[in-house]
């Protein structure tokens, strides 16, 4: 293995790179031309070819997507307005109306879109489109495995890298793969430990390794990497992206170049990462859902997505060519929240892709793709506003010239996962002012029989149908598979699961429906959500901190409460959300402890393959584990 200790001077510093000097370990550059895109012109030919790896019956598969939204939307209308129109209709009740029909719609769709990966999964079609082969030849071309770190915990992403590492090289295909930390390290104690680590893993690493430490984290992590692809990007016809918290099953990756070397049409191919190491109870509620449903989900979004997929930024491989020569971001007009660099920056570089000619594809078909989660709910608002401001951003794009309609319905339901967060609260709202025109009527609490069912009502029954069949279509998936029902740990601990996990959802839906809330506000009132490092090895939330957090949440449930006080017959109904909102704060706290998280994977709960003893990773022999060992520092 060669590297080279480069020391990069002020006068020859690529753009985004600090003036001052800076220590790092690079190869021999290989430039590749990176133009920034315009998202006002565009210049290819109007007639841009269809990807050969597109479904030759996609349309069939929107339409039918299309038409079972519809009934599902329809079915649920029905009552409510049949209930509005009897009396007519006064402007209150139009805009409960109207709210609830946006809401039902989105969620009607992700319901159809699951419900078509059920099918998809169940009948065994996932690889339909593409093909992945069981026992790939060794690559003919060269991939990059970028990891871009930005002040986080540099034994922890090392380790992660050892994984990957240890498992090419028990394929005996090191040679083929190069390592680059790219680091946007802002305080000088993470780079140092980032230093440290580096030096540590390239002594036992298979693999070439490289390390880069960028001072000035211009334009983020899609500058970090547009900086890599314009100086490094013509040596390698292959990139991998990784996060801080990715890890990879080294057949997963060999699959992944096998299929971008036998279908040169593909620009990006996504895979759908499971989450691992879960520890707190909220890690592990996270971690069991996605394990479960996750798949359910993405089988169906691949399917009638086809070659206008997802990108979701991390543990995918991409086209180096391709996207050095499309995706380059603009900068937004501007000042941020909506001007300055793009935030969810992934979703725009798939829709240019694929305005090029370039397929995107997402599947769930391949194991072994796996990432972390935030330990504790507070962590994960912190980065759900950052996701919320860049889904945010997106919507100033719908208009960009040549951008597919496929890429403009992705944009939108991205915004809606978030702007659903203050329609479920102004249905709420609406629900309650409405009912507080009428008296108390007791007879609400035999709910089914009342025949006199607001809208509020239907919404909150349908909605929960709705919400929950995808999470009952993933559970029956791995029963009706012997398997992985034992790698589960058998049907009596995945129903176990299942119950723990949809009560504890319920409960946390509240909480971010409120902080998502207040996340759209802030953002349109033009606060800009910021970047900072995540946190995923926290034990515990000081219950300082979670009162301090939860204010505006304690504060919705107690203005329910008053309304409750006029209408104290729909207590049942209102339950199910003022409770959490008045505990919320308690709430994080438990779920942020990792004891109660061990406490309920033991008795049990929310197990998932991992624990049982079956992991999609690869396992490193004793020789590599002691180096991993040396570089975690364990």
């Amino acid at each position: 293995m060669t590297h080279q200790a480069i020391r990069i001077d002020a006068a020859n510093a690529p753009e985004g790179l600090d003036e001052r000097p800076a220590w790092t370990w690079l190869p021999e550059e290989a430039p590749l031309a990176m133009p920034r895109q315009s998202l006002n012109s565009w210049d290819a030919t109007p007639d841009v070819p269809t990807p050969v790896t597109s479904p030759v019956n996609v349309g069939g598969r929107r339409l039918l997507l299309t038409a079972l939204t519809a009934f599902v939307t329809a079915l649920a209308l029905i009552a409510p307005v049949a209930l509005f129109a009897r009396h007519g209709f006064d402007a209150l009740e139009l805009v409960s109306l109207s709210v609830f029909a946006i809401l039902i719609t989105a969620i009607g769709c992700w319901f159809s879109s699951a419900a078509i990966g059920f099918w998809v999964l169940l009948t065994g079609r996932e690889q339909d489109d593409l093909s992945f082969a069981p026992h790939p030849p060794e690559p003919t071309q060269r991939t990059a495995l970028l990891m871009p770190l930005y002040n986080e915990d540099a034994r922890a992403a090392f380790a992660r890298l050892a994984v990957i590492d240890n498992s090419l090289a028990r394929l005996g295909v090191s040679d083929a793969f190069d390592i680059f930390v790219l680091s946007d390290s802002t305080k000088a104690e993470a780079a140092d430990q980032e230093r440290q680590a580096y030096l540590g893993f390239r002594a036992h690493a298979h693999s070439r390794v490289f390390y880069r430490r960028r001072e000035k984290n211009i334009e983020r992590k899609c500058g970090n990497l547009a900086e890599w692809t314009h100086r490094f990007g013509a040596a390698y016809p292959f990139m991998l992206v990784l996060d801080a918290d990715s890890t990879m099953a080294g057949e997963t990756i060999m699959r992944m170049v096998d299929a971008m070397e036998r279908n040169p049409g593909i620009g990006l191919l996504q895979t759908t990462p499971t989450i691992i190491k879960g520890q707190t109870l909220f890690a592990r509620v996270s971690q069991f859902s996605v394990r479960l449903y996750g798949r359910v989900a993405a089988a169906g979004l691949a399917w009638w997505a086809g070659s206008e997929g997802s990108y979701w930024g991390h543990n995918a491989i991409l086209r180096t060519e391709a996207f050095a020569s499309t995706a380059h971001l603009p900068i937004l007009p501007g000042r941020e929240p909506f001007g300055g660099a793009i935030l969810s920056h992934d979703t725009v570089e798939a829709a240019l892709l694929r305005r090029a000619g370039w397929a995107v594809h997402v599947t769930a078909a391949l194991d072994g793709s796996c990432e972390e989660t935030p330990a504790t709910m507070l962590d994960f608002i912190q980065r759900d506003h950052r996701w919320c401001q860049g889904n945010m951003q997106h919507l100033g794009l719908l208009k960009t010239r040549s951008m597919t309609v496929m890429n403009r319905v992705q944009m939108a339901m991205g915004f809606m996962a978030y702007f659903s967060s203050p329609l479920w609260l102004a249905s709420l709202v609406a629900g309650m002012v409405i009912q507080l025109q009428y008296p108390t009527d007791w007879s609400s609490f035999a709910y089914l029989l009342n025949p006199e069912f607001s809208p509020f009502m239907l919404a909150t029954l349908l909605s929960g149908v709705l919400l929950i069949g995808p999470k009952v279509m993933g559970g029956l998936l791995v029963l009706s598979r012997p398997r992985e029902r034992r790698a589960f740990g058998g049907g009596k601990r995945i129903a176990k699961g299942m119950a723990m996990e949809i009560f504890l959802s319920a409960l946390i839906a509240p909480i971010m429906m409120v902080a998502n809330t207040k996340a759209i506000i802030q953002i349109a009132s033009g606060h800009d959500a910021g970047w900072k490092a995540q946190d995923r090895d926290a034990d515990g939330v000081s219950w300082r901190d979670a009162f301090r957090a939860m204010r505006w949440q304690m504060a919705t449930g107690l203005l329910f409460c008053v309304g409750l006080c006029f209408r104290p017959d729909l207590v049942t109904w209102f339950a199910p959300v003022v409770l959490p909102l008045l505990f919320s704060a308690p709430l994080v706290v438990l779920t942020s402890r990792r004891r109660l998280g061990d406490a309920a994977a033991k008795a049990g709960y929310l197990a998932v393959p991992d624990e049982a003893g079956v992991s999609v990773s690869t396992i490193p022999s004793a020789p590599q584990a002691s180096a991993l060992r040396a570089v975690a520092g364990v």
